[in-house]
């Protein structure tokens, strides 16, 4: 009976650490190519305003950070830098910068989601042509699958 239930510890410690890797692996398996760096240069050069996301912001921790550059235009947001690989991101504009969770969910509704975010070296995400961001002064990057904070930056 011990060695019944010592086998299905550890079985169930093995399958937990693998669905945990997997969850972590597979949206960088899936990624498709991420922008070039000249073809990031090449959106921020129309940019009307610049921000930086950093790695030290309260909500971002050891799994959830980004560091680098945001450029904003009348059209695109791109990103030169890098993020923790993740699944689910979404950029989101908000009147107001936040760097954790709790004020992420407070402020949402006043948000506005920009699109998808599918690479975790370099983005570009076009605005949907609705979207004003001299409206809002900050960009945001969110897991929506598990309501997580990533990374913002104050662009204006």
């Amino acid at each position: 009976m011990k060695k019944m239930l010592l086998l299905a510890i550890t079985h169930g410690v093995a399958v937990f650490i693998g669905f945990a890797a997997g969850i972590y692996a597979l949206p960088i398996l899936i990624a498709p190519e991420s922008p070039t760096a000249d073809e990031v240069s090449s959106v921020s050069g129309q940019a009307m305003f610049t921000g930086q996301f950093r790695r030290d912001l309260e909500g971002s921790d050891g799994l959830h950070w980004g560091e680098g550059e945001i450029s904003v235009s009348g059209s695109s947001i791109a990103f030169q830098g890098e993020l923790a690989p993740g699944p689910d991101y979404k950029l989101y504009l908000s009147p107001t910068f936040v760097e954790t969770e709790n004020q992420f969910n407070s402020l949402k509704s006043k948000m506005v989601r920009v699109g998808d975010i599918k690479t975790f070296n370099n983005f570009i995400v076009e605005l949907p042509a609705d979207v004003n961001p001299d409206q809002f002064t900050t960009a945001i990057v969110w897991c929506e699958t598990f309501g997580q904070f990533i990374t913002a930056a104050q662009y204006r």
